[in-house]
């Protein structure tokens, strides 16, 4: 299949797309700042040590040249430029984008919806030719759309095609939404609150089938944006329920219509307003794609992950980045007093 060099080879997504393009036959190089190598990579996986900000300590991964280069980590116009960069001694891109970079027929997108009536009411199932948010960089949303404008514009030096992945789930998350019910089990809560009757969908985006998009776009070059979900969008209830089945515990839903009932009540990683839920027949079609994981199946090892993680271990401690973008999910004694009134 020839030679691929994958840049953030040791995080979440990267592991399993790694493991995907060794096992279809590729010759692939896993760049990472600590060269690091995963239990589940075949023995000729090469690993290279490299700075995603050092030009030519990526350079010098990519060497003599590759046929695909995989990005697991741009973000921001200048890593548009710097993979363009090396254009002539690569043939093809794949780089992982995000949802976030849709807005609505409005301009209502993530970044607005905590102004009034700030919430993106997107269609559904919504397909990649809806507009996208200005670049800029004031957020993690308008500087990906730096990033894909960027790359885009040098499809003809670079083709690249751009995943827009959904919530993304799987081991090794730094952010895992499913925290928010795993922790709750964990502590013993059998009462949860929900936001919007617990109807809230938020497209979920396996790192299982998101490497399979990896592997076929890499097969296939091209210069093209591509959504990157599960077949299936569960509500928020449903993936509670999904969540208490791995873990064996039974928990009461208190639904709430409409929004969040207090600051830190009720209000979930996948609490939106407007269903997000994307359409996957553009991938059909250009790719052959058809998905390999269902939410349901791969849950197990997102819950044992998580659990692991947890042991020991204050959640703000082990997950610092998710207290960051949630504030505090677990304010068990609002809970309780909103619950008693």
């Amino acid at each position: 299949m020839g030679r691929a060099v994958v840049i953030g080879a040791t995080g979440q997504i990267g592991r399993v797309a790694v493991e995907a393009l060794a096992t279809d036959g590729w010759e692939v190089t896993a760049v990472s700042r600590g060269g690091g190598r995963d239990e589940s990579w075949p023995d000729g996986v090469r690993t290279a040590r490299a700075d995603r900000a050092d030009d030519s300590a990526l350079a010098a991964a990519v060497g003599d040249g590759c046929d695909v280069l995989v990005d697991m980590v741009a973000y921001g116009p200048e890593h548009a430029r710097q993979l363009t960069n090396l254009a002539g001694r690569v043939g093809s891109a794949v780089v992982v984008s995000s949802v976030s970079v849709y807005e609505d027929d409005k301009g209502r997108n993530f970044d607005t919806q905590e102004q009034p009536d700030g919430f993106p009411e997107y269609p559904v199932p919504l397909s990649e030719d809806q507009r996208t948010i200005a670049p800029g960089e004031t957020s993690y949303s308008t500087r990906k759309a730096g990033l894909e404008r960027e790359l885009l514009a040098a499809a003809d030096k670079l083709p690249a095609t751009l995943l827009r992945a959904g919530a993304i789930h799987g081991p090794h998350c730094r952010t895992p939404r499913e925290l928010y019910f795993v922790k709750r089990n964990l502590d013993g809560r059998r009462r949860r609150v929900l936001a919007y009757g617990g109807e809230s969908r938020f497209h979920p985006a396996s790192v299982h089938n998101i490497a399979e998009l990896v592997r076929l776009a890499a097969r296939k070059p091209g210069a093209r944006v591509l959504n990157a979900v599960d077949p299936d969008a569960p509500t928020v209830a449903e993936i509670a329920v999904a969540v208490d089945a791995v873990m064996g515990v039974e928990t009461e839903s208190v639904l709430v219509d409409g929004p969040a009932p207090a600051e830190t009540v009720g209000d979930t990683p996948w609490s939106v307003l407007h269903p997000v839920v994307c359409d996957m027949a553009a991938a059909e079609r250009e790719l052959g794609y058809r998905a390999v994981a269902r939410y349901a199946e791969t849950l197990p090892d997102t819950v044992a992950w998580i659990e692991r993680q947890l042991a020991g271990r204050d959640w703000r401690e082990a997950y610092p980045k998710m207290f960051q973008n949630y504030g505090d999910l677990f304010d068990y004694a609002a809970e309780d007093a909103w619950l008693r009134a």
